[in-house]
């Protein structure tokens, strides 16, 4: 089916800048109806659900009536001058269904770059408030992605920093970087998951000791890497292990759930990514959230902040120094409640977890023993990723431009099926993955048609590749 011919130029300032990308027309539970170049495409089945972002799936009725009701008590309030109830009680909601003791208070904006971007705002204030402001320097991961404004970037090491590394912050003084942990690829021959875990603790041990531990705020890690790296689940004793240096040494840890957070990759039933690797005794200080917080029918994310920093500031200042326009929005805060609130009611962050599991098995035993560029399947619950590679035992990587992952997400998509392609996951620059983050209503009969599509263009661009003399 073809649409009546379309102007091909775009008025947006992203993506390809001169040329609309293919547009959504509509979308119903796990599919979507999708226009490009003139052409209509049915039935195409969201495994990825934008960039992690989906969990009630689209079109659900009882969201709108939640969006009906928060705009009819909506009046916007400048939050440092005027709070709103919403704001208070998606705050108890998300702490409630923590476990006890981890958070005290939460911070509400519209974005995971803006979440990462204030929390680090919160570290810098708290070493202040308790007089300890030499306490600058933040530890984040080679190979990293926490958001796409300029102290974000900052914090993360990939393609999309090198690119704004010159107006950065101080990547020698202040934003330091650890090694990544990225077991499928240098995780030793006969290394246990605990000696992998030791080697990166070591490292990290070794750059707080060589910076002086008084200087040095806080570390980050992302729980379960996205876009950076490829959903690489955390050997066994390493975050348990950041925890212990942080406490050994007066550092804040941090953990960034925007991608991987909020219901995705929970193994109880809630909310935290963090949950499936260590207990509440080893839990973060601080956590960024975002994506499924409002399943994208608002634009929200937030900072959880735990009890340590929380007290810090009420036995200094008592008094957060700024806010955003729409920090705490209400209506954001209000439409975010109702959705969280029906996917605890529906059990639907269990059956993510569950049909995720069940989708990322079946994909393990589709693709990893054939003939074909999938080096690696890896991912916990609702987040899972492909890694592409020219060769299964060295683990060579294809030449950056060929370009194999955006490659991939054309070719599932013209075999009605969205999944999220991305280049540089090997070194900042050369590697190739897929993402896929399916919506948390996803049932066992979607489950079997991602794996079925998805294993029909590995094998259709395998096939491809081959031919043209590239694998």
């Amino acid at each position: 089916m073809t649409t009546d011919t379309l102007p091909t130029e775009s008025y947006v300032f992203q993506g390809t800048i001169n040329k609309k990308p293919p547009h959504i027309v509509s979308g119903k539970g796990m599919r979507m109806t999708v226009e490009k170049d003139g052409k209509i495409y049915d039935d195409i089945l969201d495994a990825v659900t934008g960039a992690a972002v989906g969990a009630l799936g689209w079109g659900d009725e009882e969201v709108l009536p939640i969006i009906e009701k928060a705009a009819k008590n909506h009046t916007y309030t400048f939050p440092s001058i005027i709070g709103n109830k919403p704001s208070e009680d998606l705050a108890k909601f998300y702490i409630d269904n923590s476990p006890p003791g981890v958070f005290a208070a939460a911070l509400w904006c519209c974005s995971g770059s803006e979440s990462n971007e204030n929390a680090m705002k919160i570290i810098r204030q708290y070493q202040m408030e308790r007089g300890c402001p030499e306490k600058t320097k933040i530890i984040s991961r080679d190979t990293s992605y926490h958001g796409f404004t300029l102290g974000a970037l900052s914090i993360s090491h990939c393609g999309r920093a090198d690119l704004f590394k010159e107006i950065s912050i101080d990547q020698t003084n202040t934003c330091l970087k650890m090694p990544v942990c990225y077991p499928y690829r240098y995780q030793q021959k006969g290394e246990t998951e605990e000696e992998y875990s030791q080697r990166l603790l070591d490292s990290l041990e070794k750059i707080i000791l060589d910076n002086d531990p008084k200087t040095v705020s806080c570390v980050l890690v992302e729980t379960l890497p996205g876009s950076s790296l490829g959903t690489a689940p955390s050997p066994k004793g390493y975050l348990s292990g950041i925890r212990a240096l942080c406490n050994k040494y007066d550092v804040i840890f941090m953990l960034d759930e925007v991608m991987c957070g909020t219901g995705r990759c929970n193994p109880n039933g809630k909310l935290n990514c963090w949950e499936s690797f260590i207990g509440p005794e080893d839990a973060p200080d601080i956590q960024t959230v975002g994506k499924t917080l409002g399943s994208g029918y608002v634009t929200i994310a937030g900072v959880l902040v735990g009890p340590k920093i929380r007290d810090a500031y009420i036995n200094g200042s008592n008094a957060v120094f700024g806010s955003h326009t729409y920090a705490s929005h209400g209506f954001n805060c209000e439409v975010a409640l109702g959705v969280q609130k029906k996917i605890l009611r529906e059990g639907l962050t269990a059956n993510i977890f569950k049909m995720g599991n069940l989708m990322g098995s079946k994909l393990q035993a589709a693709l990893l023993k054939e003939d074909n560029i999938v080096g690696d399947v890896r991912g916990i619950g609702g987040f899972w990723s492909l890694e592409f590679v020219k060769n299964k035992t060295t683990k060579e990587t294809f030449p950056v431009e060929l370009d194999i992952g955006h490659r991939f997400q054309h070719v599932c998509f013209e075999n009605k099926l969205s999944v999220m392609g991305m280049q540089g996951n090997a070194d900042g620059v050369a590697g190739d993955i897929t993402l896929l983050a399916p919506a948390f209503i996803i049932t066992e009969e979607d489950v079997d048609a991602i794996v079925e599509r998805i294993v029909k263009s590995v094998e259709q661009l395998s096939k491809e590749l081959k031919a043209e003399g590239h694998w």
